[in-house]
This record gives C-alpha cells, structure tokens and sequence, in this order.
C-alpha cells in the first residue's frame, strides 16, 4: 500500500502486527513510521514500550525476543528495525546454503514470525530496498502489510504539492506547485520544507503563489527571470549576463535558478507545441500552465527563437544541473557558460 493509505488506516486506530517499510524515499517513510509510532504508543509509558534496533549491529534474536515481550501498562509494544537490508544480501554458494540449512537467514526468521505475530506488539521493518522474492516481502504484499515510500514521479510532483499546501490550509494553483517541483524537487524533504516556509510566509489560509515562493525560495521574481530568458532568445549575451548578475544567488549555488530557466523553457515548448497544433493564443497559454495575459508575450519569445533552439537549451540546462550536482567547477562560472553556450545558438 501507499504512505497515504498507510496513515489513513492508522489514523482510523487500524494498527498492524507487523509492517515492511521500503521505499527510496526518506521523508515519507518517517511520515509513515511517525503515524505508527502515535498509535502503536498511545500512553504515559511509551517510552518503556519501544525498541528500536539497527539490524547488523544487533542480531535477530534480540528483534524476536523484543517482539515476543509482554507490553508493560500498555496496549502495545513496538519494536523497529532499521537497515534490513542489511540483512538480504543472497548467497548462492554451497558452503553458505549448507550452513543456512543449520541456521535461517534473518529475514527468514523474521518471515517465520510475520506468519504468527504477537497480537500486542507491532514490529516495524525499514529499509531502503528487499528482494520482492523474499518471503517477508512475500508475506507482506498478500498480508497488506508492505508500505512502499517511493518518491513521486517528477510529473506527479505538483499534485503532492498541492495536497500537502491543502492539508497546511493553502491553496496553490498548478503553474505555482510546478514552479516549486521545479526548485525544490525531487527530493520530499527538501519540497516539504519549502512548503512549510511558504506556509509560515503566507500566514493561515492564504493562498500560495509565485511571489511567495521568489521570496522564500527562489529570492528572484520569475518576471525577472522572464527578462533573461527572453535576452538569451534575443542572443543579448551583454545583457544576459547583466540579468544572471541580478538573479544569481550563490546560497543556493545556482541550482534552483537553473531549475527556474528550465521552467520557463518548457512553458515555451508547451506554448510552441500547443499553436503549432492549431490553439489559439489564450489556449495555448493555458495548456503551458501560463495566465491568459501571458499570452501574447509568450508568442513574441517563441516567435523570436529560432526552431529547435528550445530544445537544445532544456539539454544544455541539464547539463548545468548534472555540474552544479557533481562537478568541482565554480558554481556560477557553469551557469554563466550555460547561458554562452544558449546565446551562443547551435552552429557554436
């Protein structure tokens, strides 16, 4: 099942046995463990009621023998286990299957006790990955006890967005939430704590729009950016270079300014695909995640930039951001070559 789905039941009180917690993605699995840490340990005496265990610096007896424990002046026990996978490293030899044979791997026993849980304790397995052919993973995709924290899709990411601004009390219409996947994404934590911001920001209720998220996040208006995108169009390298000055922060390492040009890049290939198809200009600024009052700019920027250039610089913009990721370089001497190389136009 999802996170979502997971904390949806727990907050109903429906509490499992057991629970695998995989996934690649931190923050919803802490999501996830702190929903089952509130119910599993409701109570004065939580604390006396909660084992917590990295597997591999503890054995898996000692996770068995906590979950076999009677809970004390209290309803349930929970027991976690952090770093399982750990424990699903598979071993093909002879001489490993032989002494498996004597002894089962721990995820096995583990398996064996998933299949007869203690009613009052609920043992919570995490990790970033298991073999799905495992029988604990087995187990817990029949039993519905398998909660996989995956991140979402990049196209996925403004509806998260939104629902997490709604569950805050904020709205945020679509062209905002993807401008902030755009910047703060993929990573949850790091979209979350934007959207927290945003809230404190705005104040109760309000809604969240793009001048917030320039104040709070990227500390540049998009028009601006708009300004250096439509010079790089204009191959205006002198006045390109004028604008990256005035939006560039190196707090940020140009990372999320970056994230805002490729932005704005495709609002242009959206905007160029939907008229090339046959909308008219309101509706193509529509179908780009633009206000109808952008409409005409739009058409003047797509207009002004020779064919395939678009393209070429959403490929030159990812590569800005695979260097600013991992290179030694100078951050913003890799942004200032992005933009020579986008003035530059194709034959360069």
């Amino acid at each position: 099942m999802t996170p979502d789905e997971a904390i949806r039941k727990l907050h109903q009180g429906d509490l499992e046995p057991v629970y695998l917690v995989v996934g690649e993605d931190q923050y919803l699995a802490e999501q996830v463990l702190r929903a089952i840490r509130a119910t599993a340990t409701e109570g004065l005496l939580a604390a006396l009621n909660e084992d917590k265990i990295v597997a591999g610096e503890a054995d898996v007896d000692r996770v068995i023998g906590a979950a076999r424990m009677a809970p004390m002046m209290s309803k349930h026990r929970l027991v976690t286990v952090t770093s399982i996978d750990r424990w699903d490293a598979r071993h093909d030899d002879d001489d490993t299957a032989a002494a498996e044979d004597e002894k089962k791997a721990p995820l096995d026993r583990l398996a064996d006790y998933a299949a007869a849980p203690v009613s009052t304790t609920c043992l919570v397995l995490t990790g970033k990955k298991v073999d799905g052919r495992r029988r604990i993973a087995v187990l817990a995709r029949k039993g519905g006890w398998l909660v996989t924290c995956d991140p979402p899709a990049q196209s996925a990411l403004p509806a998260w967005i939104a629902r997490e601004a709604q569950h805050k009390g904020h709205h945020i219409d679509h062209d905002a939430a993807a401008l902030l996947s755009e910047i703060a994404g993929p990573e949850l934590a790091h979209v979350a704590d934007a959207i927290e911001r945003l809230s404190l920001y705005v104040g109760s209720g309000q809604p969240i729009g793009e001048d917030a998220i320039a104040a709070c996040v990227i500390r540049t208006r998009q028009s601006t950016v708009w300004e250096l995108v439509a010079a790089v169009g204009r191959r205006d390298l002198s006045e390109a270079m004028r604008m990256l000055d005035r939006v560039y922060d190196p707090r940020d390492r140009g990372l999320r300014l970056v994230g805002v040009i490729a932005w704005s890049v495709r609002q242009l290939v959206k905007f160029e695909s939907a008229t090339r198809a046959g909308a008219q200009p309101d509706e193509a600024a529509r179908r780009a995640g633009a206000p109808p009052f952008k409409a005409r700019e739009l058409a003047a920027q797509v207009r002004a930039i020779p064919p395939g250039e678009l393209d070429r610089w959403l490929l030159l913009l990812s590569r800005a951001d695979l260097d600013l990721k991992s290179s030694r370089r100078p951050p913003k001497a890799i942004v200032e070559d992005m933009i020579m190389r986008m003035c530059a136009g194709a034959k360069a």
